[in-house]
């Protein structure tokens, strides 16, 4: 028996078009309505995950990639996922849900009054995904920022959002005996004007019992400096051995202390997306037919990370390595790692090569595998890491998660890796009650 771990969802590809170009499609689920998600998110409930991640972006991308994005809808369209929320909340009791919000685009007095609205509609289950996209900023008429200015930025603005959910401070009093709702005198009517924002208190909305969980990616230094200082749970990407987890654990954890916080104040938890089939026999026959990817695997290969970049990579010599200052400022470092790995000098068409071929789970070269294989991965990660658990990657698609899910639940509640009840306390206490 392993220790409990903490499991979540990244709703990978955002409010979109949910199994587009694949067999679950003909499932003829309209991914504009929400009883699809609404199917999804129950059986995540079923399943014990702590909190579902929205994945968003607001932008198509530039000119360059914008065919390239939406030809197979990989990057777009999008709804926004805050609208989201509550019909998901409506329709379960304790997971979380924390849909990405754009620190750079989105007003701190705005963000802050819808956050406090939704945490009340929810009983404390509203997160926040807090990113610092720059691309999306001429959409809104926004000067784009450096990396690191961005992150200085989104440090001003989780700040002040955290000033107004408090600015009532005493001033609630609820009392209907004399009809005393509030004393005016106690809430907090400051002015703001900070180096990116300028803002009025208190907030017009009712005040909160503890503030809405907030989840951060990134993992530049400046990211996981982030992360140690003004988050719940940051979104781990890293290879998954024993020895890397510990490092990046270490990282965050100790900017974290360095911020005046403990290893109780936060969660790190490692996206995934495994691929579980039925046998090792099958494991192995998927791993040894991606080998030798053909020219489509790898045009696939380059699509997604052209997206996800915002980079045609189509464009490039895929007999060379990638010219130096292909990547703008908005691609983040972990983006650009995850491509390029050690070897930035390698040819274009090795690295595609490399990203279109699968691994073993057993072998920890990959995530192809069966559900006791996975596992035996958590367990030993558990143990020898000291992991907090993982985020499992993928549409919010009932077939796909249901294939991700159906065989792995109780392998995992058998090894008592996963929770097999909630307590109360909404989101923060799902994260943080072991």
């Amino acid at each position: 028996m392993g220790d409990l771990q903490h499991f979540g969802y990244f709703f990978s590809r955002g409010f979109g078009p949910q199994a587009w170009g694949r067999a679950d499609w003909d499932w003829g689920l309209d991914w504009t309505k929400p009883d699809l998600y609404q199917q999804s998110v129950r059986a995540l409930e079923q399943a014990g995950m702590d909190l579902v991640i929205a994945e968003d972006a607001i932008s198509l991308g530039s000119p360059a990639t914008l065919d390239l994005r939406i030809r197979q809808a990989y990057g777009g369209p999008k709804h926004d996922p805050l609208l989201l929320a509550p019909y998901l909340f409506a329709v379960t009791e304790h997971i979380g849900i924390a849909p990405t919000v754009n620190a750079g685009i989105t007003p701190p007095y705005l963000a802050a009054r819808q956050a406090a609205t939704l945490a009340h509609l929810s009983s404390d289950r509203f997160g926040l995904n807090v990113v610092t996209d720059t691309g999306s900023a001429r959409h809104v008429g926004a000067a784009p920022l450096p990396h690191d200015a961005a992150y200085d930025r989104a440090e001003e603005w989780i700040t002040l959002l955290r000033r107004l959910w408090h600015s009532w401070g005493d001033g609630y009093v609820g009392d209907p005996s004399d009809w005393h709702f509030a004393d005016g005198d106690a809430l907090d009517a400051f002015h703001h004007e900070g180096a990116y924002f300028t803002a009025d208190g208190p907030l017009n909305a009712l005040p909160l019992d503890s503030n809405p969980v907030v989840v951060s990616p990134g993992g530049s230094g400046r990211g996981l400096g982030f992360a140690g200082t003004h988050s719940d749970v940051q979104l781990a990407l890293a290879p998954l051995t024993a020895e890397a987890v510990r490092a990046y654990r270490s990282r965050v954890l100790t900017a974290a202390a360095d911020a005046g916080r403990s290893a109780d104040d936060l969660r790190v938890l490692f996206v995934l997306k495994p691929v579980l089939v039925p046998s090792v026999e099958e494991a192995d026959r998927v791993v040894t037919a991606s080998r030798h990817p053909s020219d489509a695997d790898l045009r696939a290969a380059a699509v997604a990370w052209s997206s996800d970049s915002e980079t045609d990579l189509l464009a490039l010599d895929l007999d060379a390595p990638i010219p130096a200052g292909t990547f703008g400022d908005h691609v983040s470092a972990g983006t650009i790692r995850g491509l390029v790995g050690d070897t930035p000098d390698a040819p274009l068409r090795e690295l595609l090569t490399r990203k279109a071929r699968l691994g073993r789970i057993s072998a920890r070269e990959g995530f192809i595998g069966t559900a006791e294989e996975f596992a035996d991965f958590v367990e030993e990660l558990g143990a020898d890491a000291d992991n907090d658990g993982f985020i499992l990657s993928g549409d919010l698609h009932p077939a796909q998660v249901y294939r991700m899910t159906g065989d792995l639940v109780p392998v995992l509640r058998r090894r008592g890796l996963l929770r097999r009840e909630y307590g109360d306390g909404g989101l923060r206490a799902n994260l943080f009650d072991f």
